[in-house]
């Protein structure tokens, strides 16, 4: 087959209760991220696992890149514009689905010949937790703020300032991976309130594992960065306490609201297109209220990758760490569980929610809702050939589980951009 040169961007929201794993396996010593020595050590062979990565989830920490750099000086609006062709093939797909699916795909296997397609692409959806993606652009958006000059002390901040857990991460089903290095061996279970990580291992466990308890969390700490800039650094745990304790409800609640979606609003993506308007635990609401809603479209997030991937998110080297922070090197699910993309490099995050109904007398279950069922992913997909792009796709498909219609749609979508 001939090799690709252009790159295509497909951004796909899925479940938000995956067990897949995003960072580089190489990145510990540059992280701290306990898991990823675990990985390391999976791949050496030091370590035995029933599990197997996918060819397409091990690619080194240097080997991952931004795709449309060349293209950083356009504007969205430049680059989203339908190919007439593309749109009709991608339109097809959806004969005899219903109506609530939604998704924008962006084909950048060529960076100067970009083909886009769309379909109900401003509709709005509860994102779940693909918002977190929302909450990775908060912080290095507040990293940035702290220290402008230097990357080396953002990312150093991350992989040196541990904070505890407290009620801000609880409740949540979703387990965490605790790795101890000396005995090399792997805990699963949720977040307690006596929980310390790095500022990077919250991260890691908010996009890996798409854990609620650790997104409040790491939340809350971008909320303290805005609060105390530069002074954020030294802040200590009995500071940070005493700050939450003495501020106003309504202050935190604004203040918490702005540090993730003013960032957004700077990308030119407006509050219709993707906001967020409350933690994702209830612990969380002992200190801060909801505000506004949550909201997701097609549209808004594809605004979003189209930035990540120019280098336009915060800068470049944000752009590039958040990229790699969303890389998926474990087990492949719904969207991302298409066969095609086994050799494809994934990045990518989830989410649901769904809403039952029980007094309808209707069938109704998890992931199968009748009165809602959401189901969104985001993925941007690289095949080793050159082929690359993205996709966002959003539903709400009642009483049906959607995860086998996501899985076919990623294996048509990757039939068409390849055919060119």
């Amino acid at each position: 087959m001939k090799k690709y040169i252009k790159y295509v961007v497909l951004v796909v929201i899925c479940s938000a209760f995956t067990t897949m794993n995003y960072y580089p396996i190489d990145g510990y010593a540059l992280t701290g991220i306990k898991r990823l020595k675990r990985l390391e050590l999976i791949k050496s062979g030091e370590i035995k696992d029933a599990a197997t990565l996918p060819p397409g989830a091990l690619k080194s920490y240097s080997e991952i890149e931004l795709n449309l750099l060349s293209r950083s000086k356009d504007s969205v609006g430049d680059l989203l514009v339908t190919d007439a062709d593309f749109q009709k093939e991608i339109s097809g797909l959806f004969r005899g689905l219903d109506k609530s699916y939604s998704l924008t795909v962006l084909d950048i296997s060529d960076a100067d010949n970009i083909r886009y397609a769309e379909r109900n692409e401003t509709s709005g959806y509860q994102p779940g937790s693909v918002g977190k993606i929302a909450v990775l652009n908060g912080l290095f958006t507040q990293l940035a703020n702290i220290y402008p000059d230097s990357w080396e002390s953002r990312t150093a901040l991350l992989r040196d300032k541990s904070v505890k857990a407290g009620v801000w991460g609880l409740t949540d089903e979703h387990t965490i991976p605790i790795y101890n290095i000396e005995t090399k061996k792997l805990v699963k279970r949720q977040v307690i309130a006596s929980d310390v990580f790095t500022l990077y291992e919250w991260a890691d466990h908010m996009m890996s594992v798409s854990n609620n308890g650790a997104a409040s969390i790491l939340w809350r700490e971008v909320l303290l960065m805005a609060a105390f800039g530069k002074d954020y650094p030294a802040l200590t745990q009995e500071e940070a306490d005493a700050y939450f304790k003495n501020t106003p409800r309504k202050e935190l609640t604004d203040l918490g609201n702005d540090v993730v979606n003013l960032p957004l609003r700077t990308l030119g993506i407006t509050s219709d297109e993707w906001r967020l308007g409350s933690f994702f635990t209830k612990g969380a609401n002992t200190y801060v209220g909801d505000k506004g809603g949550s909201i997701g479209t097609p549209i808004g997030l594809m605004k979003f990758l189209v930035q990540l991937e120019q280098g336009n998110v915060v800068d470049k080297a944000s752009s590039l760490e958040m990229k790699r922070l969303m890389y998926m090197t474990d087990r492949r699910i719904r969207y991302a569980q298409s066969p095609v993309l086994k050799e494809a490099a994934v990045y990518f995050k989830s989410g649901s929610l769904y809403k039952c109904d029980r007094s309808k007398g209707e069938a109704c279950g998890k992931y199968m809702g009748n009165v809602s069922n959401f189901m969104n992913s985001v993925a941007i997909i690289e095949h080793p050939d050159n082929c690359r792009y993205m996709v966002v796709l959003m539903t709400n498909v009642l009483r049906k589980n959607s995860a086998t219609d996501h899985m076919m749609l990623a294996s048509s979508i990757d039939k068409i951009v390849r055919k060119k």
